[in-house]
């Protein structure tokens, strides 16, 4: 009966869709309302937005426990262009406050709203030439012509003062470089070499001071407008491995588009002295650090001086390069394969380390030298340290891996070869199995040092060595030393806008397809977005990862606009944007061809 009532009559009182009253009151209820129906549907949706964004920003992004890595393979073909265009429009709010407080100037510092020069004779681009050609990938035409003219316009290395021939020539002169490669435009290539030519006084024995080397190192400075290079003015006899290691991939470059033997052969020299002075360790009885270099080499003897063992500041782009400068030559020169695979499995015997926690996270330590003075090299102590840099090495492994590692008849990273993902059991040797898995777990660190308070990682994390020590109420078998989250905070905690885990992951997408690479990277965006970005432009260091509200530290790297954003805007892009088959990156990520070399190497096996 109450079924047939309802049927039949359309006015059931009950019926809150057909009830008069119901109607009426409503209709009342929606006239006495103060603004129009639409304005609160748009309030409404405005606040369910905002909800979404803080409680999903907020979250830091959260790495898969070590035993979980499962391939979720994605389309590594095609872009996602939302989330593409958001990483352009960070990039347009850098450079527009760039561009109109500090045009020029080497440094920017967004807070201030002004910029810096590196010497008192004026800039040598730093940030212009650097953001070249990220701008020209995202297709930013006019940012790039006004950066272009200004290049041509205003540009000039005749400065006085003490420039690292290191950061000189893997930003500047790198930035020119592939600026070049990517346009054609021979204006790039005319800087490069007036630039090369002053940064290559830092390789010649200077007998009036009394400084330079025999041996061909470069020394750390030098000055742009005499010619000349600068030793280190705290340690004169004293030079970064890595830092005069991680100049090959430009000079290189530039000298196969050149035909000037000269700067192959100088920066090929240096390559030689430290595998001389690996084989006199090995001579010596410390044959276990194989492959491993101290982090200073002496200027005028050629030899290691007592010092860490890392790949963190200092270390980490000699060992990179090892692989790029393989790759760089179409793979035509087995020394560095050897010096890598060499390097990589000292890395596993000495270096590679797990937390005793449930994550299990895989971490690299450090050697440091166990008593400073006794005047033996051999003796080493463990420091379970590990810089942000060092996150540049999962993707060093997994690229290796599938190059290097690529078993017989497999060429590696080719269409018609090593998979995407890779087939570990059939397509990589043991070693190479053994370094992808490596770089997988490596990677998981990375992103468990980004869960923090901001969901940005520390500049230095420390791991913890013990199950009572991993028993923390944050569930992080890490910390930074001298830090609590909330404050006080040290130098370890801060994020200086680093790109090194996003370089990782990008290397990670383009090998795997796995959508779990975007997800992670995605999330390290929102995060820098959310804490470093300054309202009136440009982003800023955040001084303590731990603690929100969060502090900034008055400047804008400028590997922010060469790296961090690059990556990212990669990540999220075709993978036939900068092939990984057909380029290197070099260490600022500016990318550089790979060829077939014309120049025959004098160092080789």
């Amino acid at each position: 009966m109450r079924l047939q009532f309802i049927l039949n009559n359309e006015d059931d009182p009950h019926d809150f869709r057909t009830s008069p009253s119901l109607r009426t009151r409503l209709r009342r209820r929606l006239t006495r309302l103060r603004y129009p129906l639409w304005v609160y549907v748009a309030l409404a949706i405005g606040i369910c937005w905002c909800l979404y964004y803080l409680l999903w920003s907020r979250s830091p992004p959260q790495s898969i426990t070590q035993q979980e890595w499962k391939p979720s393979t994605g389309d590594t073909n095609s872009a996602d262009e939302e989330k593409r265009a958001a990483v352009v429009r960070a990039f347009k709010h850098a450079w527009s406050a760039y561009e109109r407080d500090a045009m020029g100037f080497d440094e920017y510092h967004p807070i201030s709203k002004k910029g810096t020069n590196l010497a008192r004779s004026g800039g040598i681009g730093y940030t212009v030439v650097d953001a070249l050609d990220t701008m020209y990938l995202m297709g930013l035409k006019p940012e790039y012509q006004r950066a272009r003219a200004w290049v041509e316009h205003e540009l000039s290395f005749d400065r006085e003062g003490e420039f690292n021939t290191f950061e000189t020539t893997i930003r500047v002169l790198g930035g020119l470089l592939s600026t070049y490669h990517l346009t054609s435009d021979p204006l790039f290539l005319t800087h490069a070499l007036d630039l090369a030519d002053r940064l290559l006084t830092a390789f010649d024995y200077a007998p009036s001071s009394g400084h330079g080397s025999g041996h061909g190192l470069p020394l750390p400075s030098v000055d742009l407008h005499s010619r000349k290079g600068v030793p280190d003015k705290y340690a004169v006899d004293r030079i970064s491995t890595a830092e005069a290691a991680t100049l090959q991939l430009e000079f290189r470059y530039l000298a196969e588009i050149t035909g000037n033997e000269t700067y192959w052969y100088k920066v090929e020299r240096v390559m030689g002295v430290i595998e001389n002075a690996m084989r006199e360790r090995r001579e010596r009885g410390e044959g276990r650090w194989r492959g491993l270099v101290p982090i200073f080499i002496s200027a005028s003897q050629g030899t290691f001086k007592e010092s860490e063992i890392r790949l963190g500041s200092r270390g980490d782009s000699y060992y990179e390069y090892l692989l790029k400068q393989y790759l760089q030559t179409a793979k035509t020169e087995a020394i560095y394969r050897k010096m890598y695979t060499d390097a990589i499995q000292s890395i596993h015997d000495s270096l590679v380390q797990t937390t005793p926690g449930t994550r299990n996270l895989t971490y690299i330590a450090e050697l440091v030298p166990k008593n400073w003075f006794s005047g033996d090299p051999t003796q080493y102590v463990l420091q379970h340290k590990q810089d942000h840099l060092v996150c540049f090495l999962p993707g060093t492994l997994m690229l290796g891996a599938t190059t290097v590692g690529a078993a017989s008849g497999v060429r590696g990273v080719r269409k018609d070869a090593v998979s995407i993902p890779p087939r570990l059991e059939e397509e990589l040797t043991p070693e190479g199995k053994r370094d992808w898995q490596t770089g997988v777990r490596l990677l998981e660190t990375c992103m468990a040092t980004h869960e923090t308070a901001t969901g940005l990682a520390p500049e230095i994390a420390m791991f913890r060595t013990t199950k009572e020590e991993t028993k923390t109420d944050s569930g992080r078998e890490w910390y930074i030393k001298n830090s609590r989250p909330g404050g006080p905070s040290s130098y370890d905690a801060r994020y200086m806008l680093r790109p090194e885990t996003l370089e990782s992951l990008f290397i990670a997408w383009r090998l795997t397809g796995d959508i779990r690479y975007r997800t992670y990277a995605w999330g390290i965006f929102t995060s820098i977005e959310k804490h470093a970005r300054v309202p009136g432009g440009g982003y800023a260091t955040v001084l303590d990862v731990d603690t929100v509200p969060v502090e900034w530290d008055d400047k804008q790297e400028t590997f922010f606009l060469s790296e961090t954003l690059k990556y990212l805007y990669l990540i999220f892009s075709e993978s036939s944007v900068l092939p990984l088959q057909d380029i290197v990156f070099n260490t600022e990520a500016h990318p550089l061809p790979v060829f077939a070399p014309t120049i025959k190497p004098r160092f080789s096996i």
